[in-house]
């Protein structure tokens, strides 16, 4: 009788424990963002228009004012990121490319705006040949340092970017801070980049400079949901969309948080449908494969994937989903050849320590265990702290039965589920 009491209390127990985690878990409330979901109109979207139109107007009147092509160049890129729509940046580069030519390469100012675009295009060591041409011409030299420093962070030559980021060492520098707080993120140090993205941000505030403080709120949302912040990470999304309420970037962290943290599927489905609509990019068909296979629907997952790829055909994105394709091609053995194709072309595009992971587990799911753990000791282990690394070198550990290099990499995995996902929790869970 006593054991029938004290078992029922321990019922009980476990059933308020029970309760208050599905109240723990519960971040997320749709009234606090239905209002940016359901906005019909775009005024950071029709201001860049509008704009195109008046300089257009005025370059078509005075075609020797090449001036004119950089604003154009400069809407058209605010256009692509608000829309999506990459036809915005291939026009940017036109009317880049166009007045660079006009000034036969010799306005640092417009040189710097072609890299950027090239780094938007991942067009890396394009990008980095024009830095360097600014560099040699010698004016603007700070904001050169800074292209530098960007450009040199994408290809992994982090000894460079290091010696970029000296000239820039200005404390009160919002362009500084956030580089600072990037190379922070870069040696796995969350903590310290948080601290340097927040003086950046109230730099923003202090300024009230609208694009900058969108800018630091969406990266702390970003940052503080890789350190395990979740609430922090969402309140700093809502922020950035009370500054720009079209902003589907934060609109999707939110998605990722419903589905991630609270396994809400239905809720980040709702949010990617709406904004998908008028921020139309391949990866929302990615989330929505991840959330299929998570719901166990693989031909829901299978149909995703299929409207990714044929947006992948029907538009031009170069090399801007290399890293997607090789891992959707990898993770599947009657595709795996194709994966490793497509690493060795981003290896030559961008040779970083997450493009050499990528020929490593193309290798790995080619059933070439030994050389896969060869590449990720020479290039990988010790040169960058991405959990979706480290996962891919736990699995070639084990695959190589090294079993106890395993254990220590397993447990930090189960401190960044959030950031993995729940399909790739379930996976480690099993390492």
């Amino acid at each position: 009788m006593k054991t029938t009491k004290i078992l029922g209390i321990l019922f009980l127990f476990g059933m308020v424990l029970a309760s208050c985690n599905t109240k723990s878990l519960q971040i997320t409330a749709a009234k606090d963002y239905d209002k940016y979901l359901n906005i019909k109109d775009n005024k950071s979207k029709d201001f860049a228009q509008n704009e195109i139109n008046f300089w257009q107007n005025k370059y078509d009147i005075a075609p020797n004012q090449i001036s004119y092509l950089s604003l154009l160049a400069s809407n058209y890129s605010k256009l692509f990121e608000n829309t999506g729509d990459v036809k915005n940046l291939y026009k940017a580069e036109e009317l880049l490319t166009k007045s660079n030519e006009a000034y036969h390469y010799t306005s640092v100012g417009t040189i710097r705006s072609l890299a950027r675009n090239y780094i938007s295009q991942h067009r890396f060591k394009e990008a980095l040949v024009l830095a360097n041409k600014a560099f040699a011409i010698g004016e603007g030299m700070k904001e050169t340092q800074k292209l530098l420093f960007d450009v040199n962070m994408e290809l992994g030559n982090y000894t460079e970017a290091e010696k970029n980021l000296k000239y820039l060492t200005d404390a009160t520098d919002f362009d500084y801070l956030i580089r600072i707080s990037k190379w922070n993120d870069h040696l796995g140090d969350l903590k310290t980049a948080i601290t340097f993205m927040e003086k950046a941000n109230q730099i923003a505030l202090i300024n009230d400079n609208k694009s900058l403080k969108i800018w630091t709120y969406s990266n702390l949302g970003d940052l503080n949901g890789h350190a395990g912040n979740i609430k922090t990470s969402y309140d700093y999304y809502l922020k950035t969309l009370a500054v720009e309420p079209n902003n589907s970037y934060a609109l999707k962290g939110i998605a990722w948080i419903a589905f991630s943290y609270e396994k809400n599927t239905a809720e980040a489905n709702r949010i990617i449908d709406i904004i998908s609509k008028r921020h139309h990019t391949p990866d929302f068909y990615l989330l929505k494969a991840q959330i299929a296979e998570y719901e166990n629907n693989i031909s829901l997952k299978n149909e995703n994937l299929k409207a990714y790829f044929n947006m992948l055909n029907t538009i031009n994105y170069g090399a801007m989903y290399n890293k997607y394709n090789t891992l959707i091609y990898a993770d599947d053995k009657a595709t795996a050849a194709k994966a490793l194709e497509i690493a060795k072309v981003e290896i030559d595009h961008r040779p970083t320590p997450d493009s050499y992971d990528l020929l490593a587990w193309s290798y790995y799911n080619l059933g070439d265990a030994k050389k896969a753990l060869a590449i990720e000791q020479e290039y990988v282990i010790g040169k960058s702290f991405e959990p979706k690394l480290n996962y891919h070198l736990a699995t070639i550990y084990k695959a190589n039965n090294l079993q106890s290099k395993v254990a220590p990499i397993k447990k930090e995995l189960l401190e960044s589920t959030f950031e993995l996902g729940p399909n790739l929790e379930q996976k480690i869970i099993r390492l």
